[in-house]
């Protein structure tokens, strides 16, 4: 990600469907806020094999799975700076039909209100759902507890990057 983008006004920001021209852009925010988000729970070793272009080739096939997965991106002057994916739960024992797989966001636009706006883009009010996120992440349990998340008491540790991260379940 060029360090050129600034955060600006949250009515500068535009949020809209992913698109699968959207892949290479997508892949190097993706790896920037893997960066941002785990550098204090994944070891820099671990970080430093994040591809951006492995991550684009990703959302080449996440940005058209069909109409029940709602994928959006936020843009600041026509750079995207942070996504958000929701869709059918993938747990077994999902305790929601619907999941919110991930809400990433540039550090720099953090606090602007991007995050929330991307987050209405891909759920519906007071849609109940669920989803996961680390364990040690105060600012992510802040977000989802305002957005009327609940722990539920689930945790499990997943692989990450090579090593295990802990994530704990939040419900709607």
């Amino acid at each position: 990600m060029e360090a050129t983008i600034e955060p600006t006004a949250q009515t500068d920001i535009v949020v809209r469907p992913v698109r699968d021209v959207d892949a290479e852009a997508l892949g190097r925010v993706h790896a920037t806020c893997w960066h941002e988000t785990y550098d204090h729970l994944i070891s820099t070793a671990a970080l430093e094999n994040v591809s951006p272009k492995r991550l684009a080739e990703l959302w080449t096939n996440w940005a058209v799975q069909g109409p029940d997965f709602r994928m959006f991106a936020a843009l600041s002057g026509g750079e995207i700076v942070g996504f958000v994916g929701s869709g059918p739960a993938r747990d077994r024992d999902a305790p929601r039909a619907r999941e919110l797989y991930f809400i990433y966001l540039l550090d720099a636009f953090h606090g602007t209100g991007t995050g929330q706006r991307l987050f209405d883009a891909a759920v519906d009010a007071g849609e109940e759902l669920y989803l996961w996120v680390a364990e040690d992440n105060p600012r992510a349990h802040r977000f989802y507890t305002r957005n009327g998340f609940t722990l539920d008491g689930a945790s499990h540790t997943e692989p990450f990057l090579g090593e295990t991260l802990t994530e704990v379940r939040f419900v709607r």
